[in-house]
Parts: structure tokens; sequence; C-alpha cells
């Protein structure tokens, strides 16, 4: 992801007699510092660990600036969550509609209606255990994290069709367990929600109960390593 342009600052100054610094003389005073051009790396910083956006009331997904984050240049890794914020919300805000803005905030709204409701069945889902959702083998080769190791737990039946054992039983069958009560509950509730496509009318989002914040770290820490070593 690469976005790579100016994003002009409104400035607003006042004129005339009693604008400026007050005192009557018609002097404006300077404006407060501010970057000229907002700008982002066109690759990663993969070693920046992003800050987490999730308790903040934004237009664009708490994601989206976590992923952006790590595109920011090197001198702004390191400055306040709030300053990060900034620059990135106006990047976006350059680039992206008001509609979409609009359909993220609804969204939201709409994910946070469920959560508020929803009972989970099993909240030990919720939060990443590692060594209750993974193979042991699987969590080696990630601490690991060299192409040799993850060789070790692979099979390769087909050229760049790699398969590995990775998740317990036993939290795949929790997890079945804990969609189909969810959907238990629209079904009780009557409640409406969105299919993964509009093609289907079975299926559940997982993201949209509940589980978002535990699947972002497996993506995160479990599954990107692999790919950097492999992709």
């Amino acid at each position: 992801m690469s976005l790579d342009g100016a994003v002009e600052r409104r400035k607003e100054t006042q004129t005339g007699p009693g604008a400026g610094n007050g005192n009557g003389n018609g002097v404006v005073a300077p404006s407060l510092p501010s970057y000229s051009t907002h700008r982002l790396r066109l690759n990663p910083n993969t070693d920046h660990k992003p800050d987490s956006y999730e308790d903040l009331q934004l237009e664009f997904s708490p994601l989206l600036f976590s992923s952006l984050e790590r595109y920011l240049p090197p001198g702004l890794l390191n400055v306040s969550r709030d300053a990060k914020v900034q620059y990135m919300r106006e990047i976006l805000l350059r680039y992206s509609p008001e509609g979409e803005r609009t359909r993220v905030q609804r969204h939201r709204e709409y994910r946070q209606k469920i959560i508020s409701n929803y009972q989970p069945l099993y909240r030990e889902l919720y939060t990443m255990h590692a060594s209750n959702f993974f193979v042991p083998s699987f969590l080696k080769a990630i601490n690991e994290n060299t192409e040799e190791n993850f060789r070790k737990i692979m099979s390769e039946p087909s050229p760049g069709v790699l398969t590995f054992e990775m998740l317990q039983p036993r939290f795949c069958e929790l997890l079945l367990s804990e969609v189909e009560n969810f959907e238990k509950w629209v079904h009780e509730t009557k409640f409406r929600i969105m299919r993964p496509n509009t093609m289907n009318k079975y299926g559940a989002v997982l993201d949209d109960f509940g589980l978002e914040t535990m699947l972002d770290k497996l993506m995160e820490d479990f599954i990107r390593p692999i790919s950097r070593v492999f992709f």
C-alpha cells in the first residue's frame, strides 16, 4: 500500500483592524508550525511495531492506521500517537471520498451494536493464547523464525503450495461452536447481519462479533513471519 502526495493544510488568517496579535495594530500572528507536505514511504518499515488505535474514535478503521504507520517517514515513527494520527488522517482525508468514510463509520456502529448485545460462548477465543491455539511444532518454528525451521514442519505437494499443521483441534472445535452460537443468537433476536458476501445467505464475519483483535494478532505475529520468509 502506498500513498504519496502532498496534503494541503488549511490556514486561517485574519486581517484588518483588531486582528492578529490582539493589540489592534493589524499585525497577523504567525501560524503554528506544520508540515507543508505529507508523504509516505514507498515501502513499509517491516521492523517497526505500530501503535494500536482501537481505543480512538476515528473516521477510518483502527487497523488501517496501524498498517499505514509502517509507511511513515523515519522521523515520525517515534513521535506521539496523536501526532501520527493527525499526519495519517490528513493523508487519508485527502484521498478517501466522504462516502467511503460514512460507510466505515456505519460499519463500526454496526459492529459495536453486535458486540454490546451478543454474549460470547467461549470468551477465551477473543484473546490470543498461543499455546492453546497452535500446535507445539508450529510455535517452535515461529519462535526460531528461519526458513530452515519452517521447512521442517512443511510439505510442498505442488511447487509454491506449502502445507503444515498449525491449529489445535480443540481450538477449531471451540471456534466452530462459537460461530454456531452466534448464528443461534442472530436467529433468536432476528438481528440482521452482514454475510461474508452478497451472494451468500450463510456464514459469519468473525471480525463483526468481536474476534477482530485476536485475528489481527494472529495475522501479525504468526502469519506475517512466514510470509516474510517465503514471499
